[in-house]
């Protein structure tokens, strides 16, 4: 038997999504899907629609004492977000 190069397979599926051009809507992807892990129920279940466009989260909420709480925070936010996926996928977010 020969030996051959050993690579992890998450490593082989994110230099696949990277040379696809499929890294950036995945990373959007899951930072979406985390939005309720990251902010916990109460804060998502006030949340109505969650989209990405040119790397700001726009983030639309029934409660306009949370959009006031949360805009106070929006760099901290920004922050966690990010380091939750690992990459630098937002740079700003829009209440509305």
């Amino acid at each position: 038997m020969r030996k051959q190069k050993a690579e992890a397979l998450g490593d082989l599926v994110h230099q696949f999504l990277r040379e696809e051009g499929l890294e950036t809507p995945y990373n959007e992807y899951r930072l979406i899907e985390a939005w309720p892990e990251v902010m916990g129920q109460g804060i998502a279940n006030h949340t109505k629609d969650l989209q990405i466009r040119n790397r700001v989260l726009y983030v639309r909420l029934s409660s306009s004492v949370i959009r006031a709480e949360l805009m106070a925070g929006r760099k901290n936010l920004v922050n966690r977000l990010n380091q939750f996926i690992g990459a630098q996928v937002i740079e700003n977010i829009k209440f509305l």
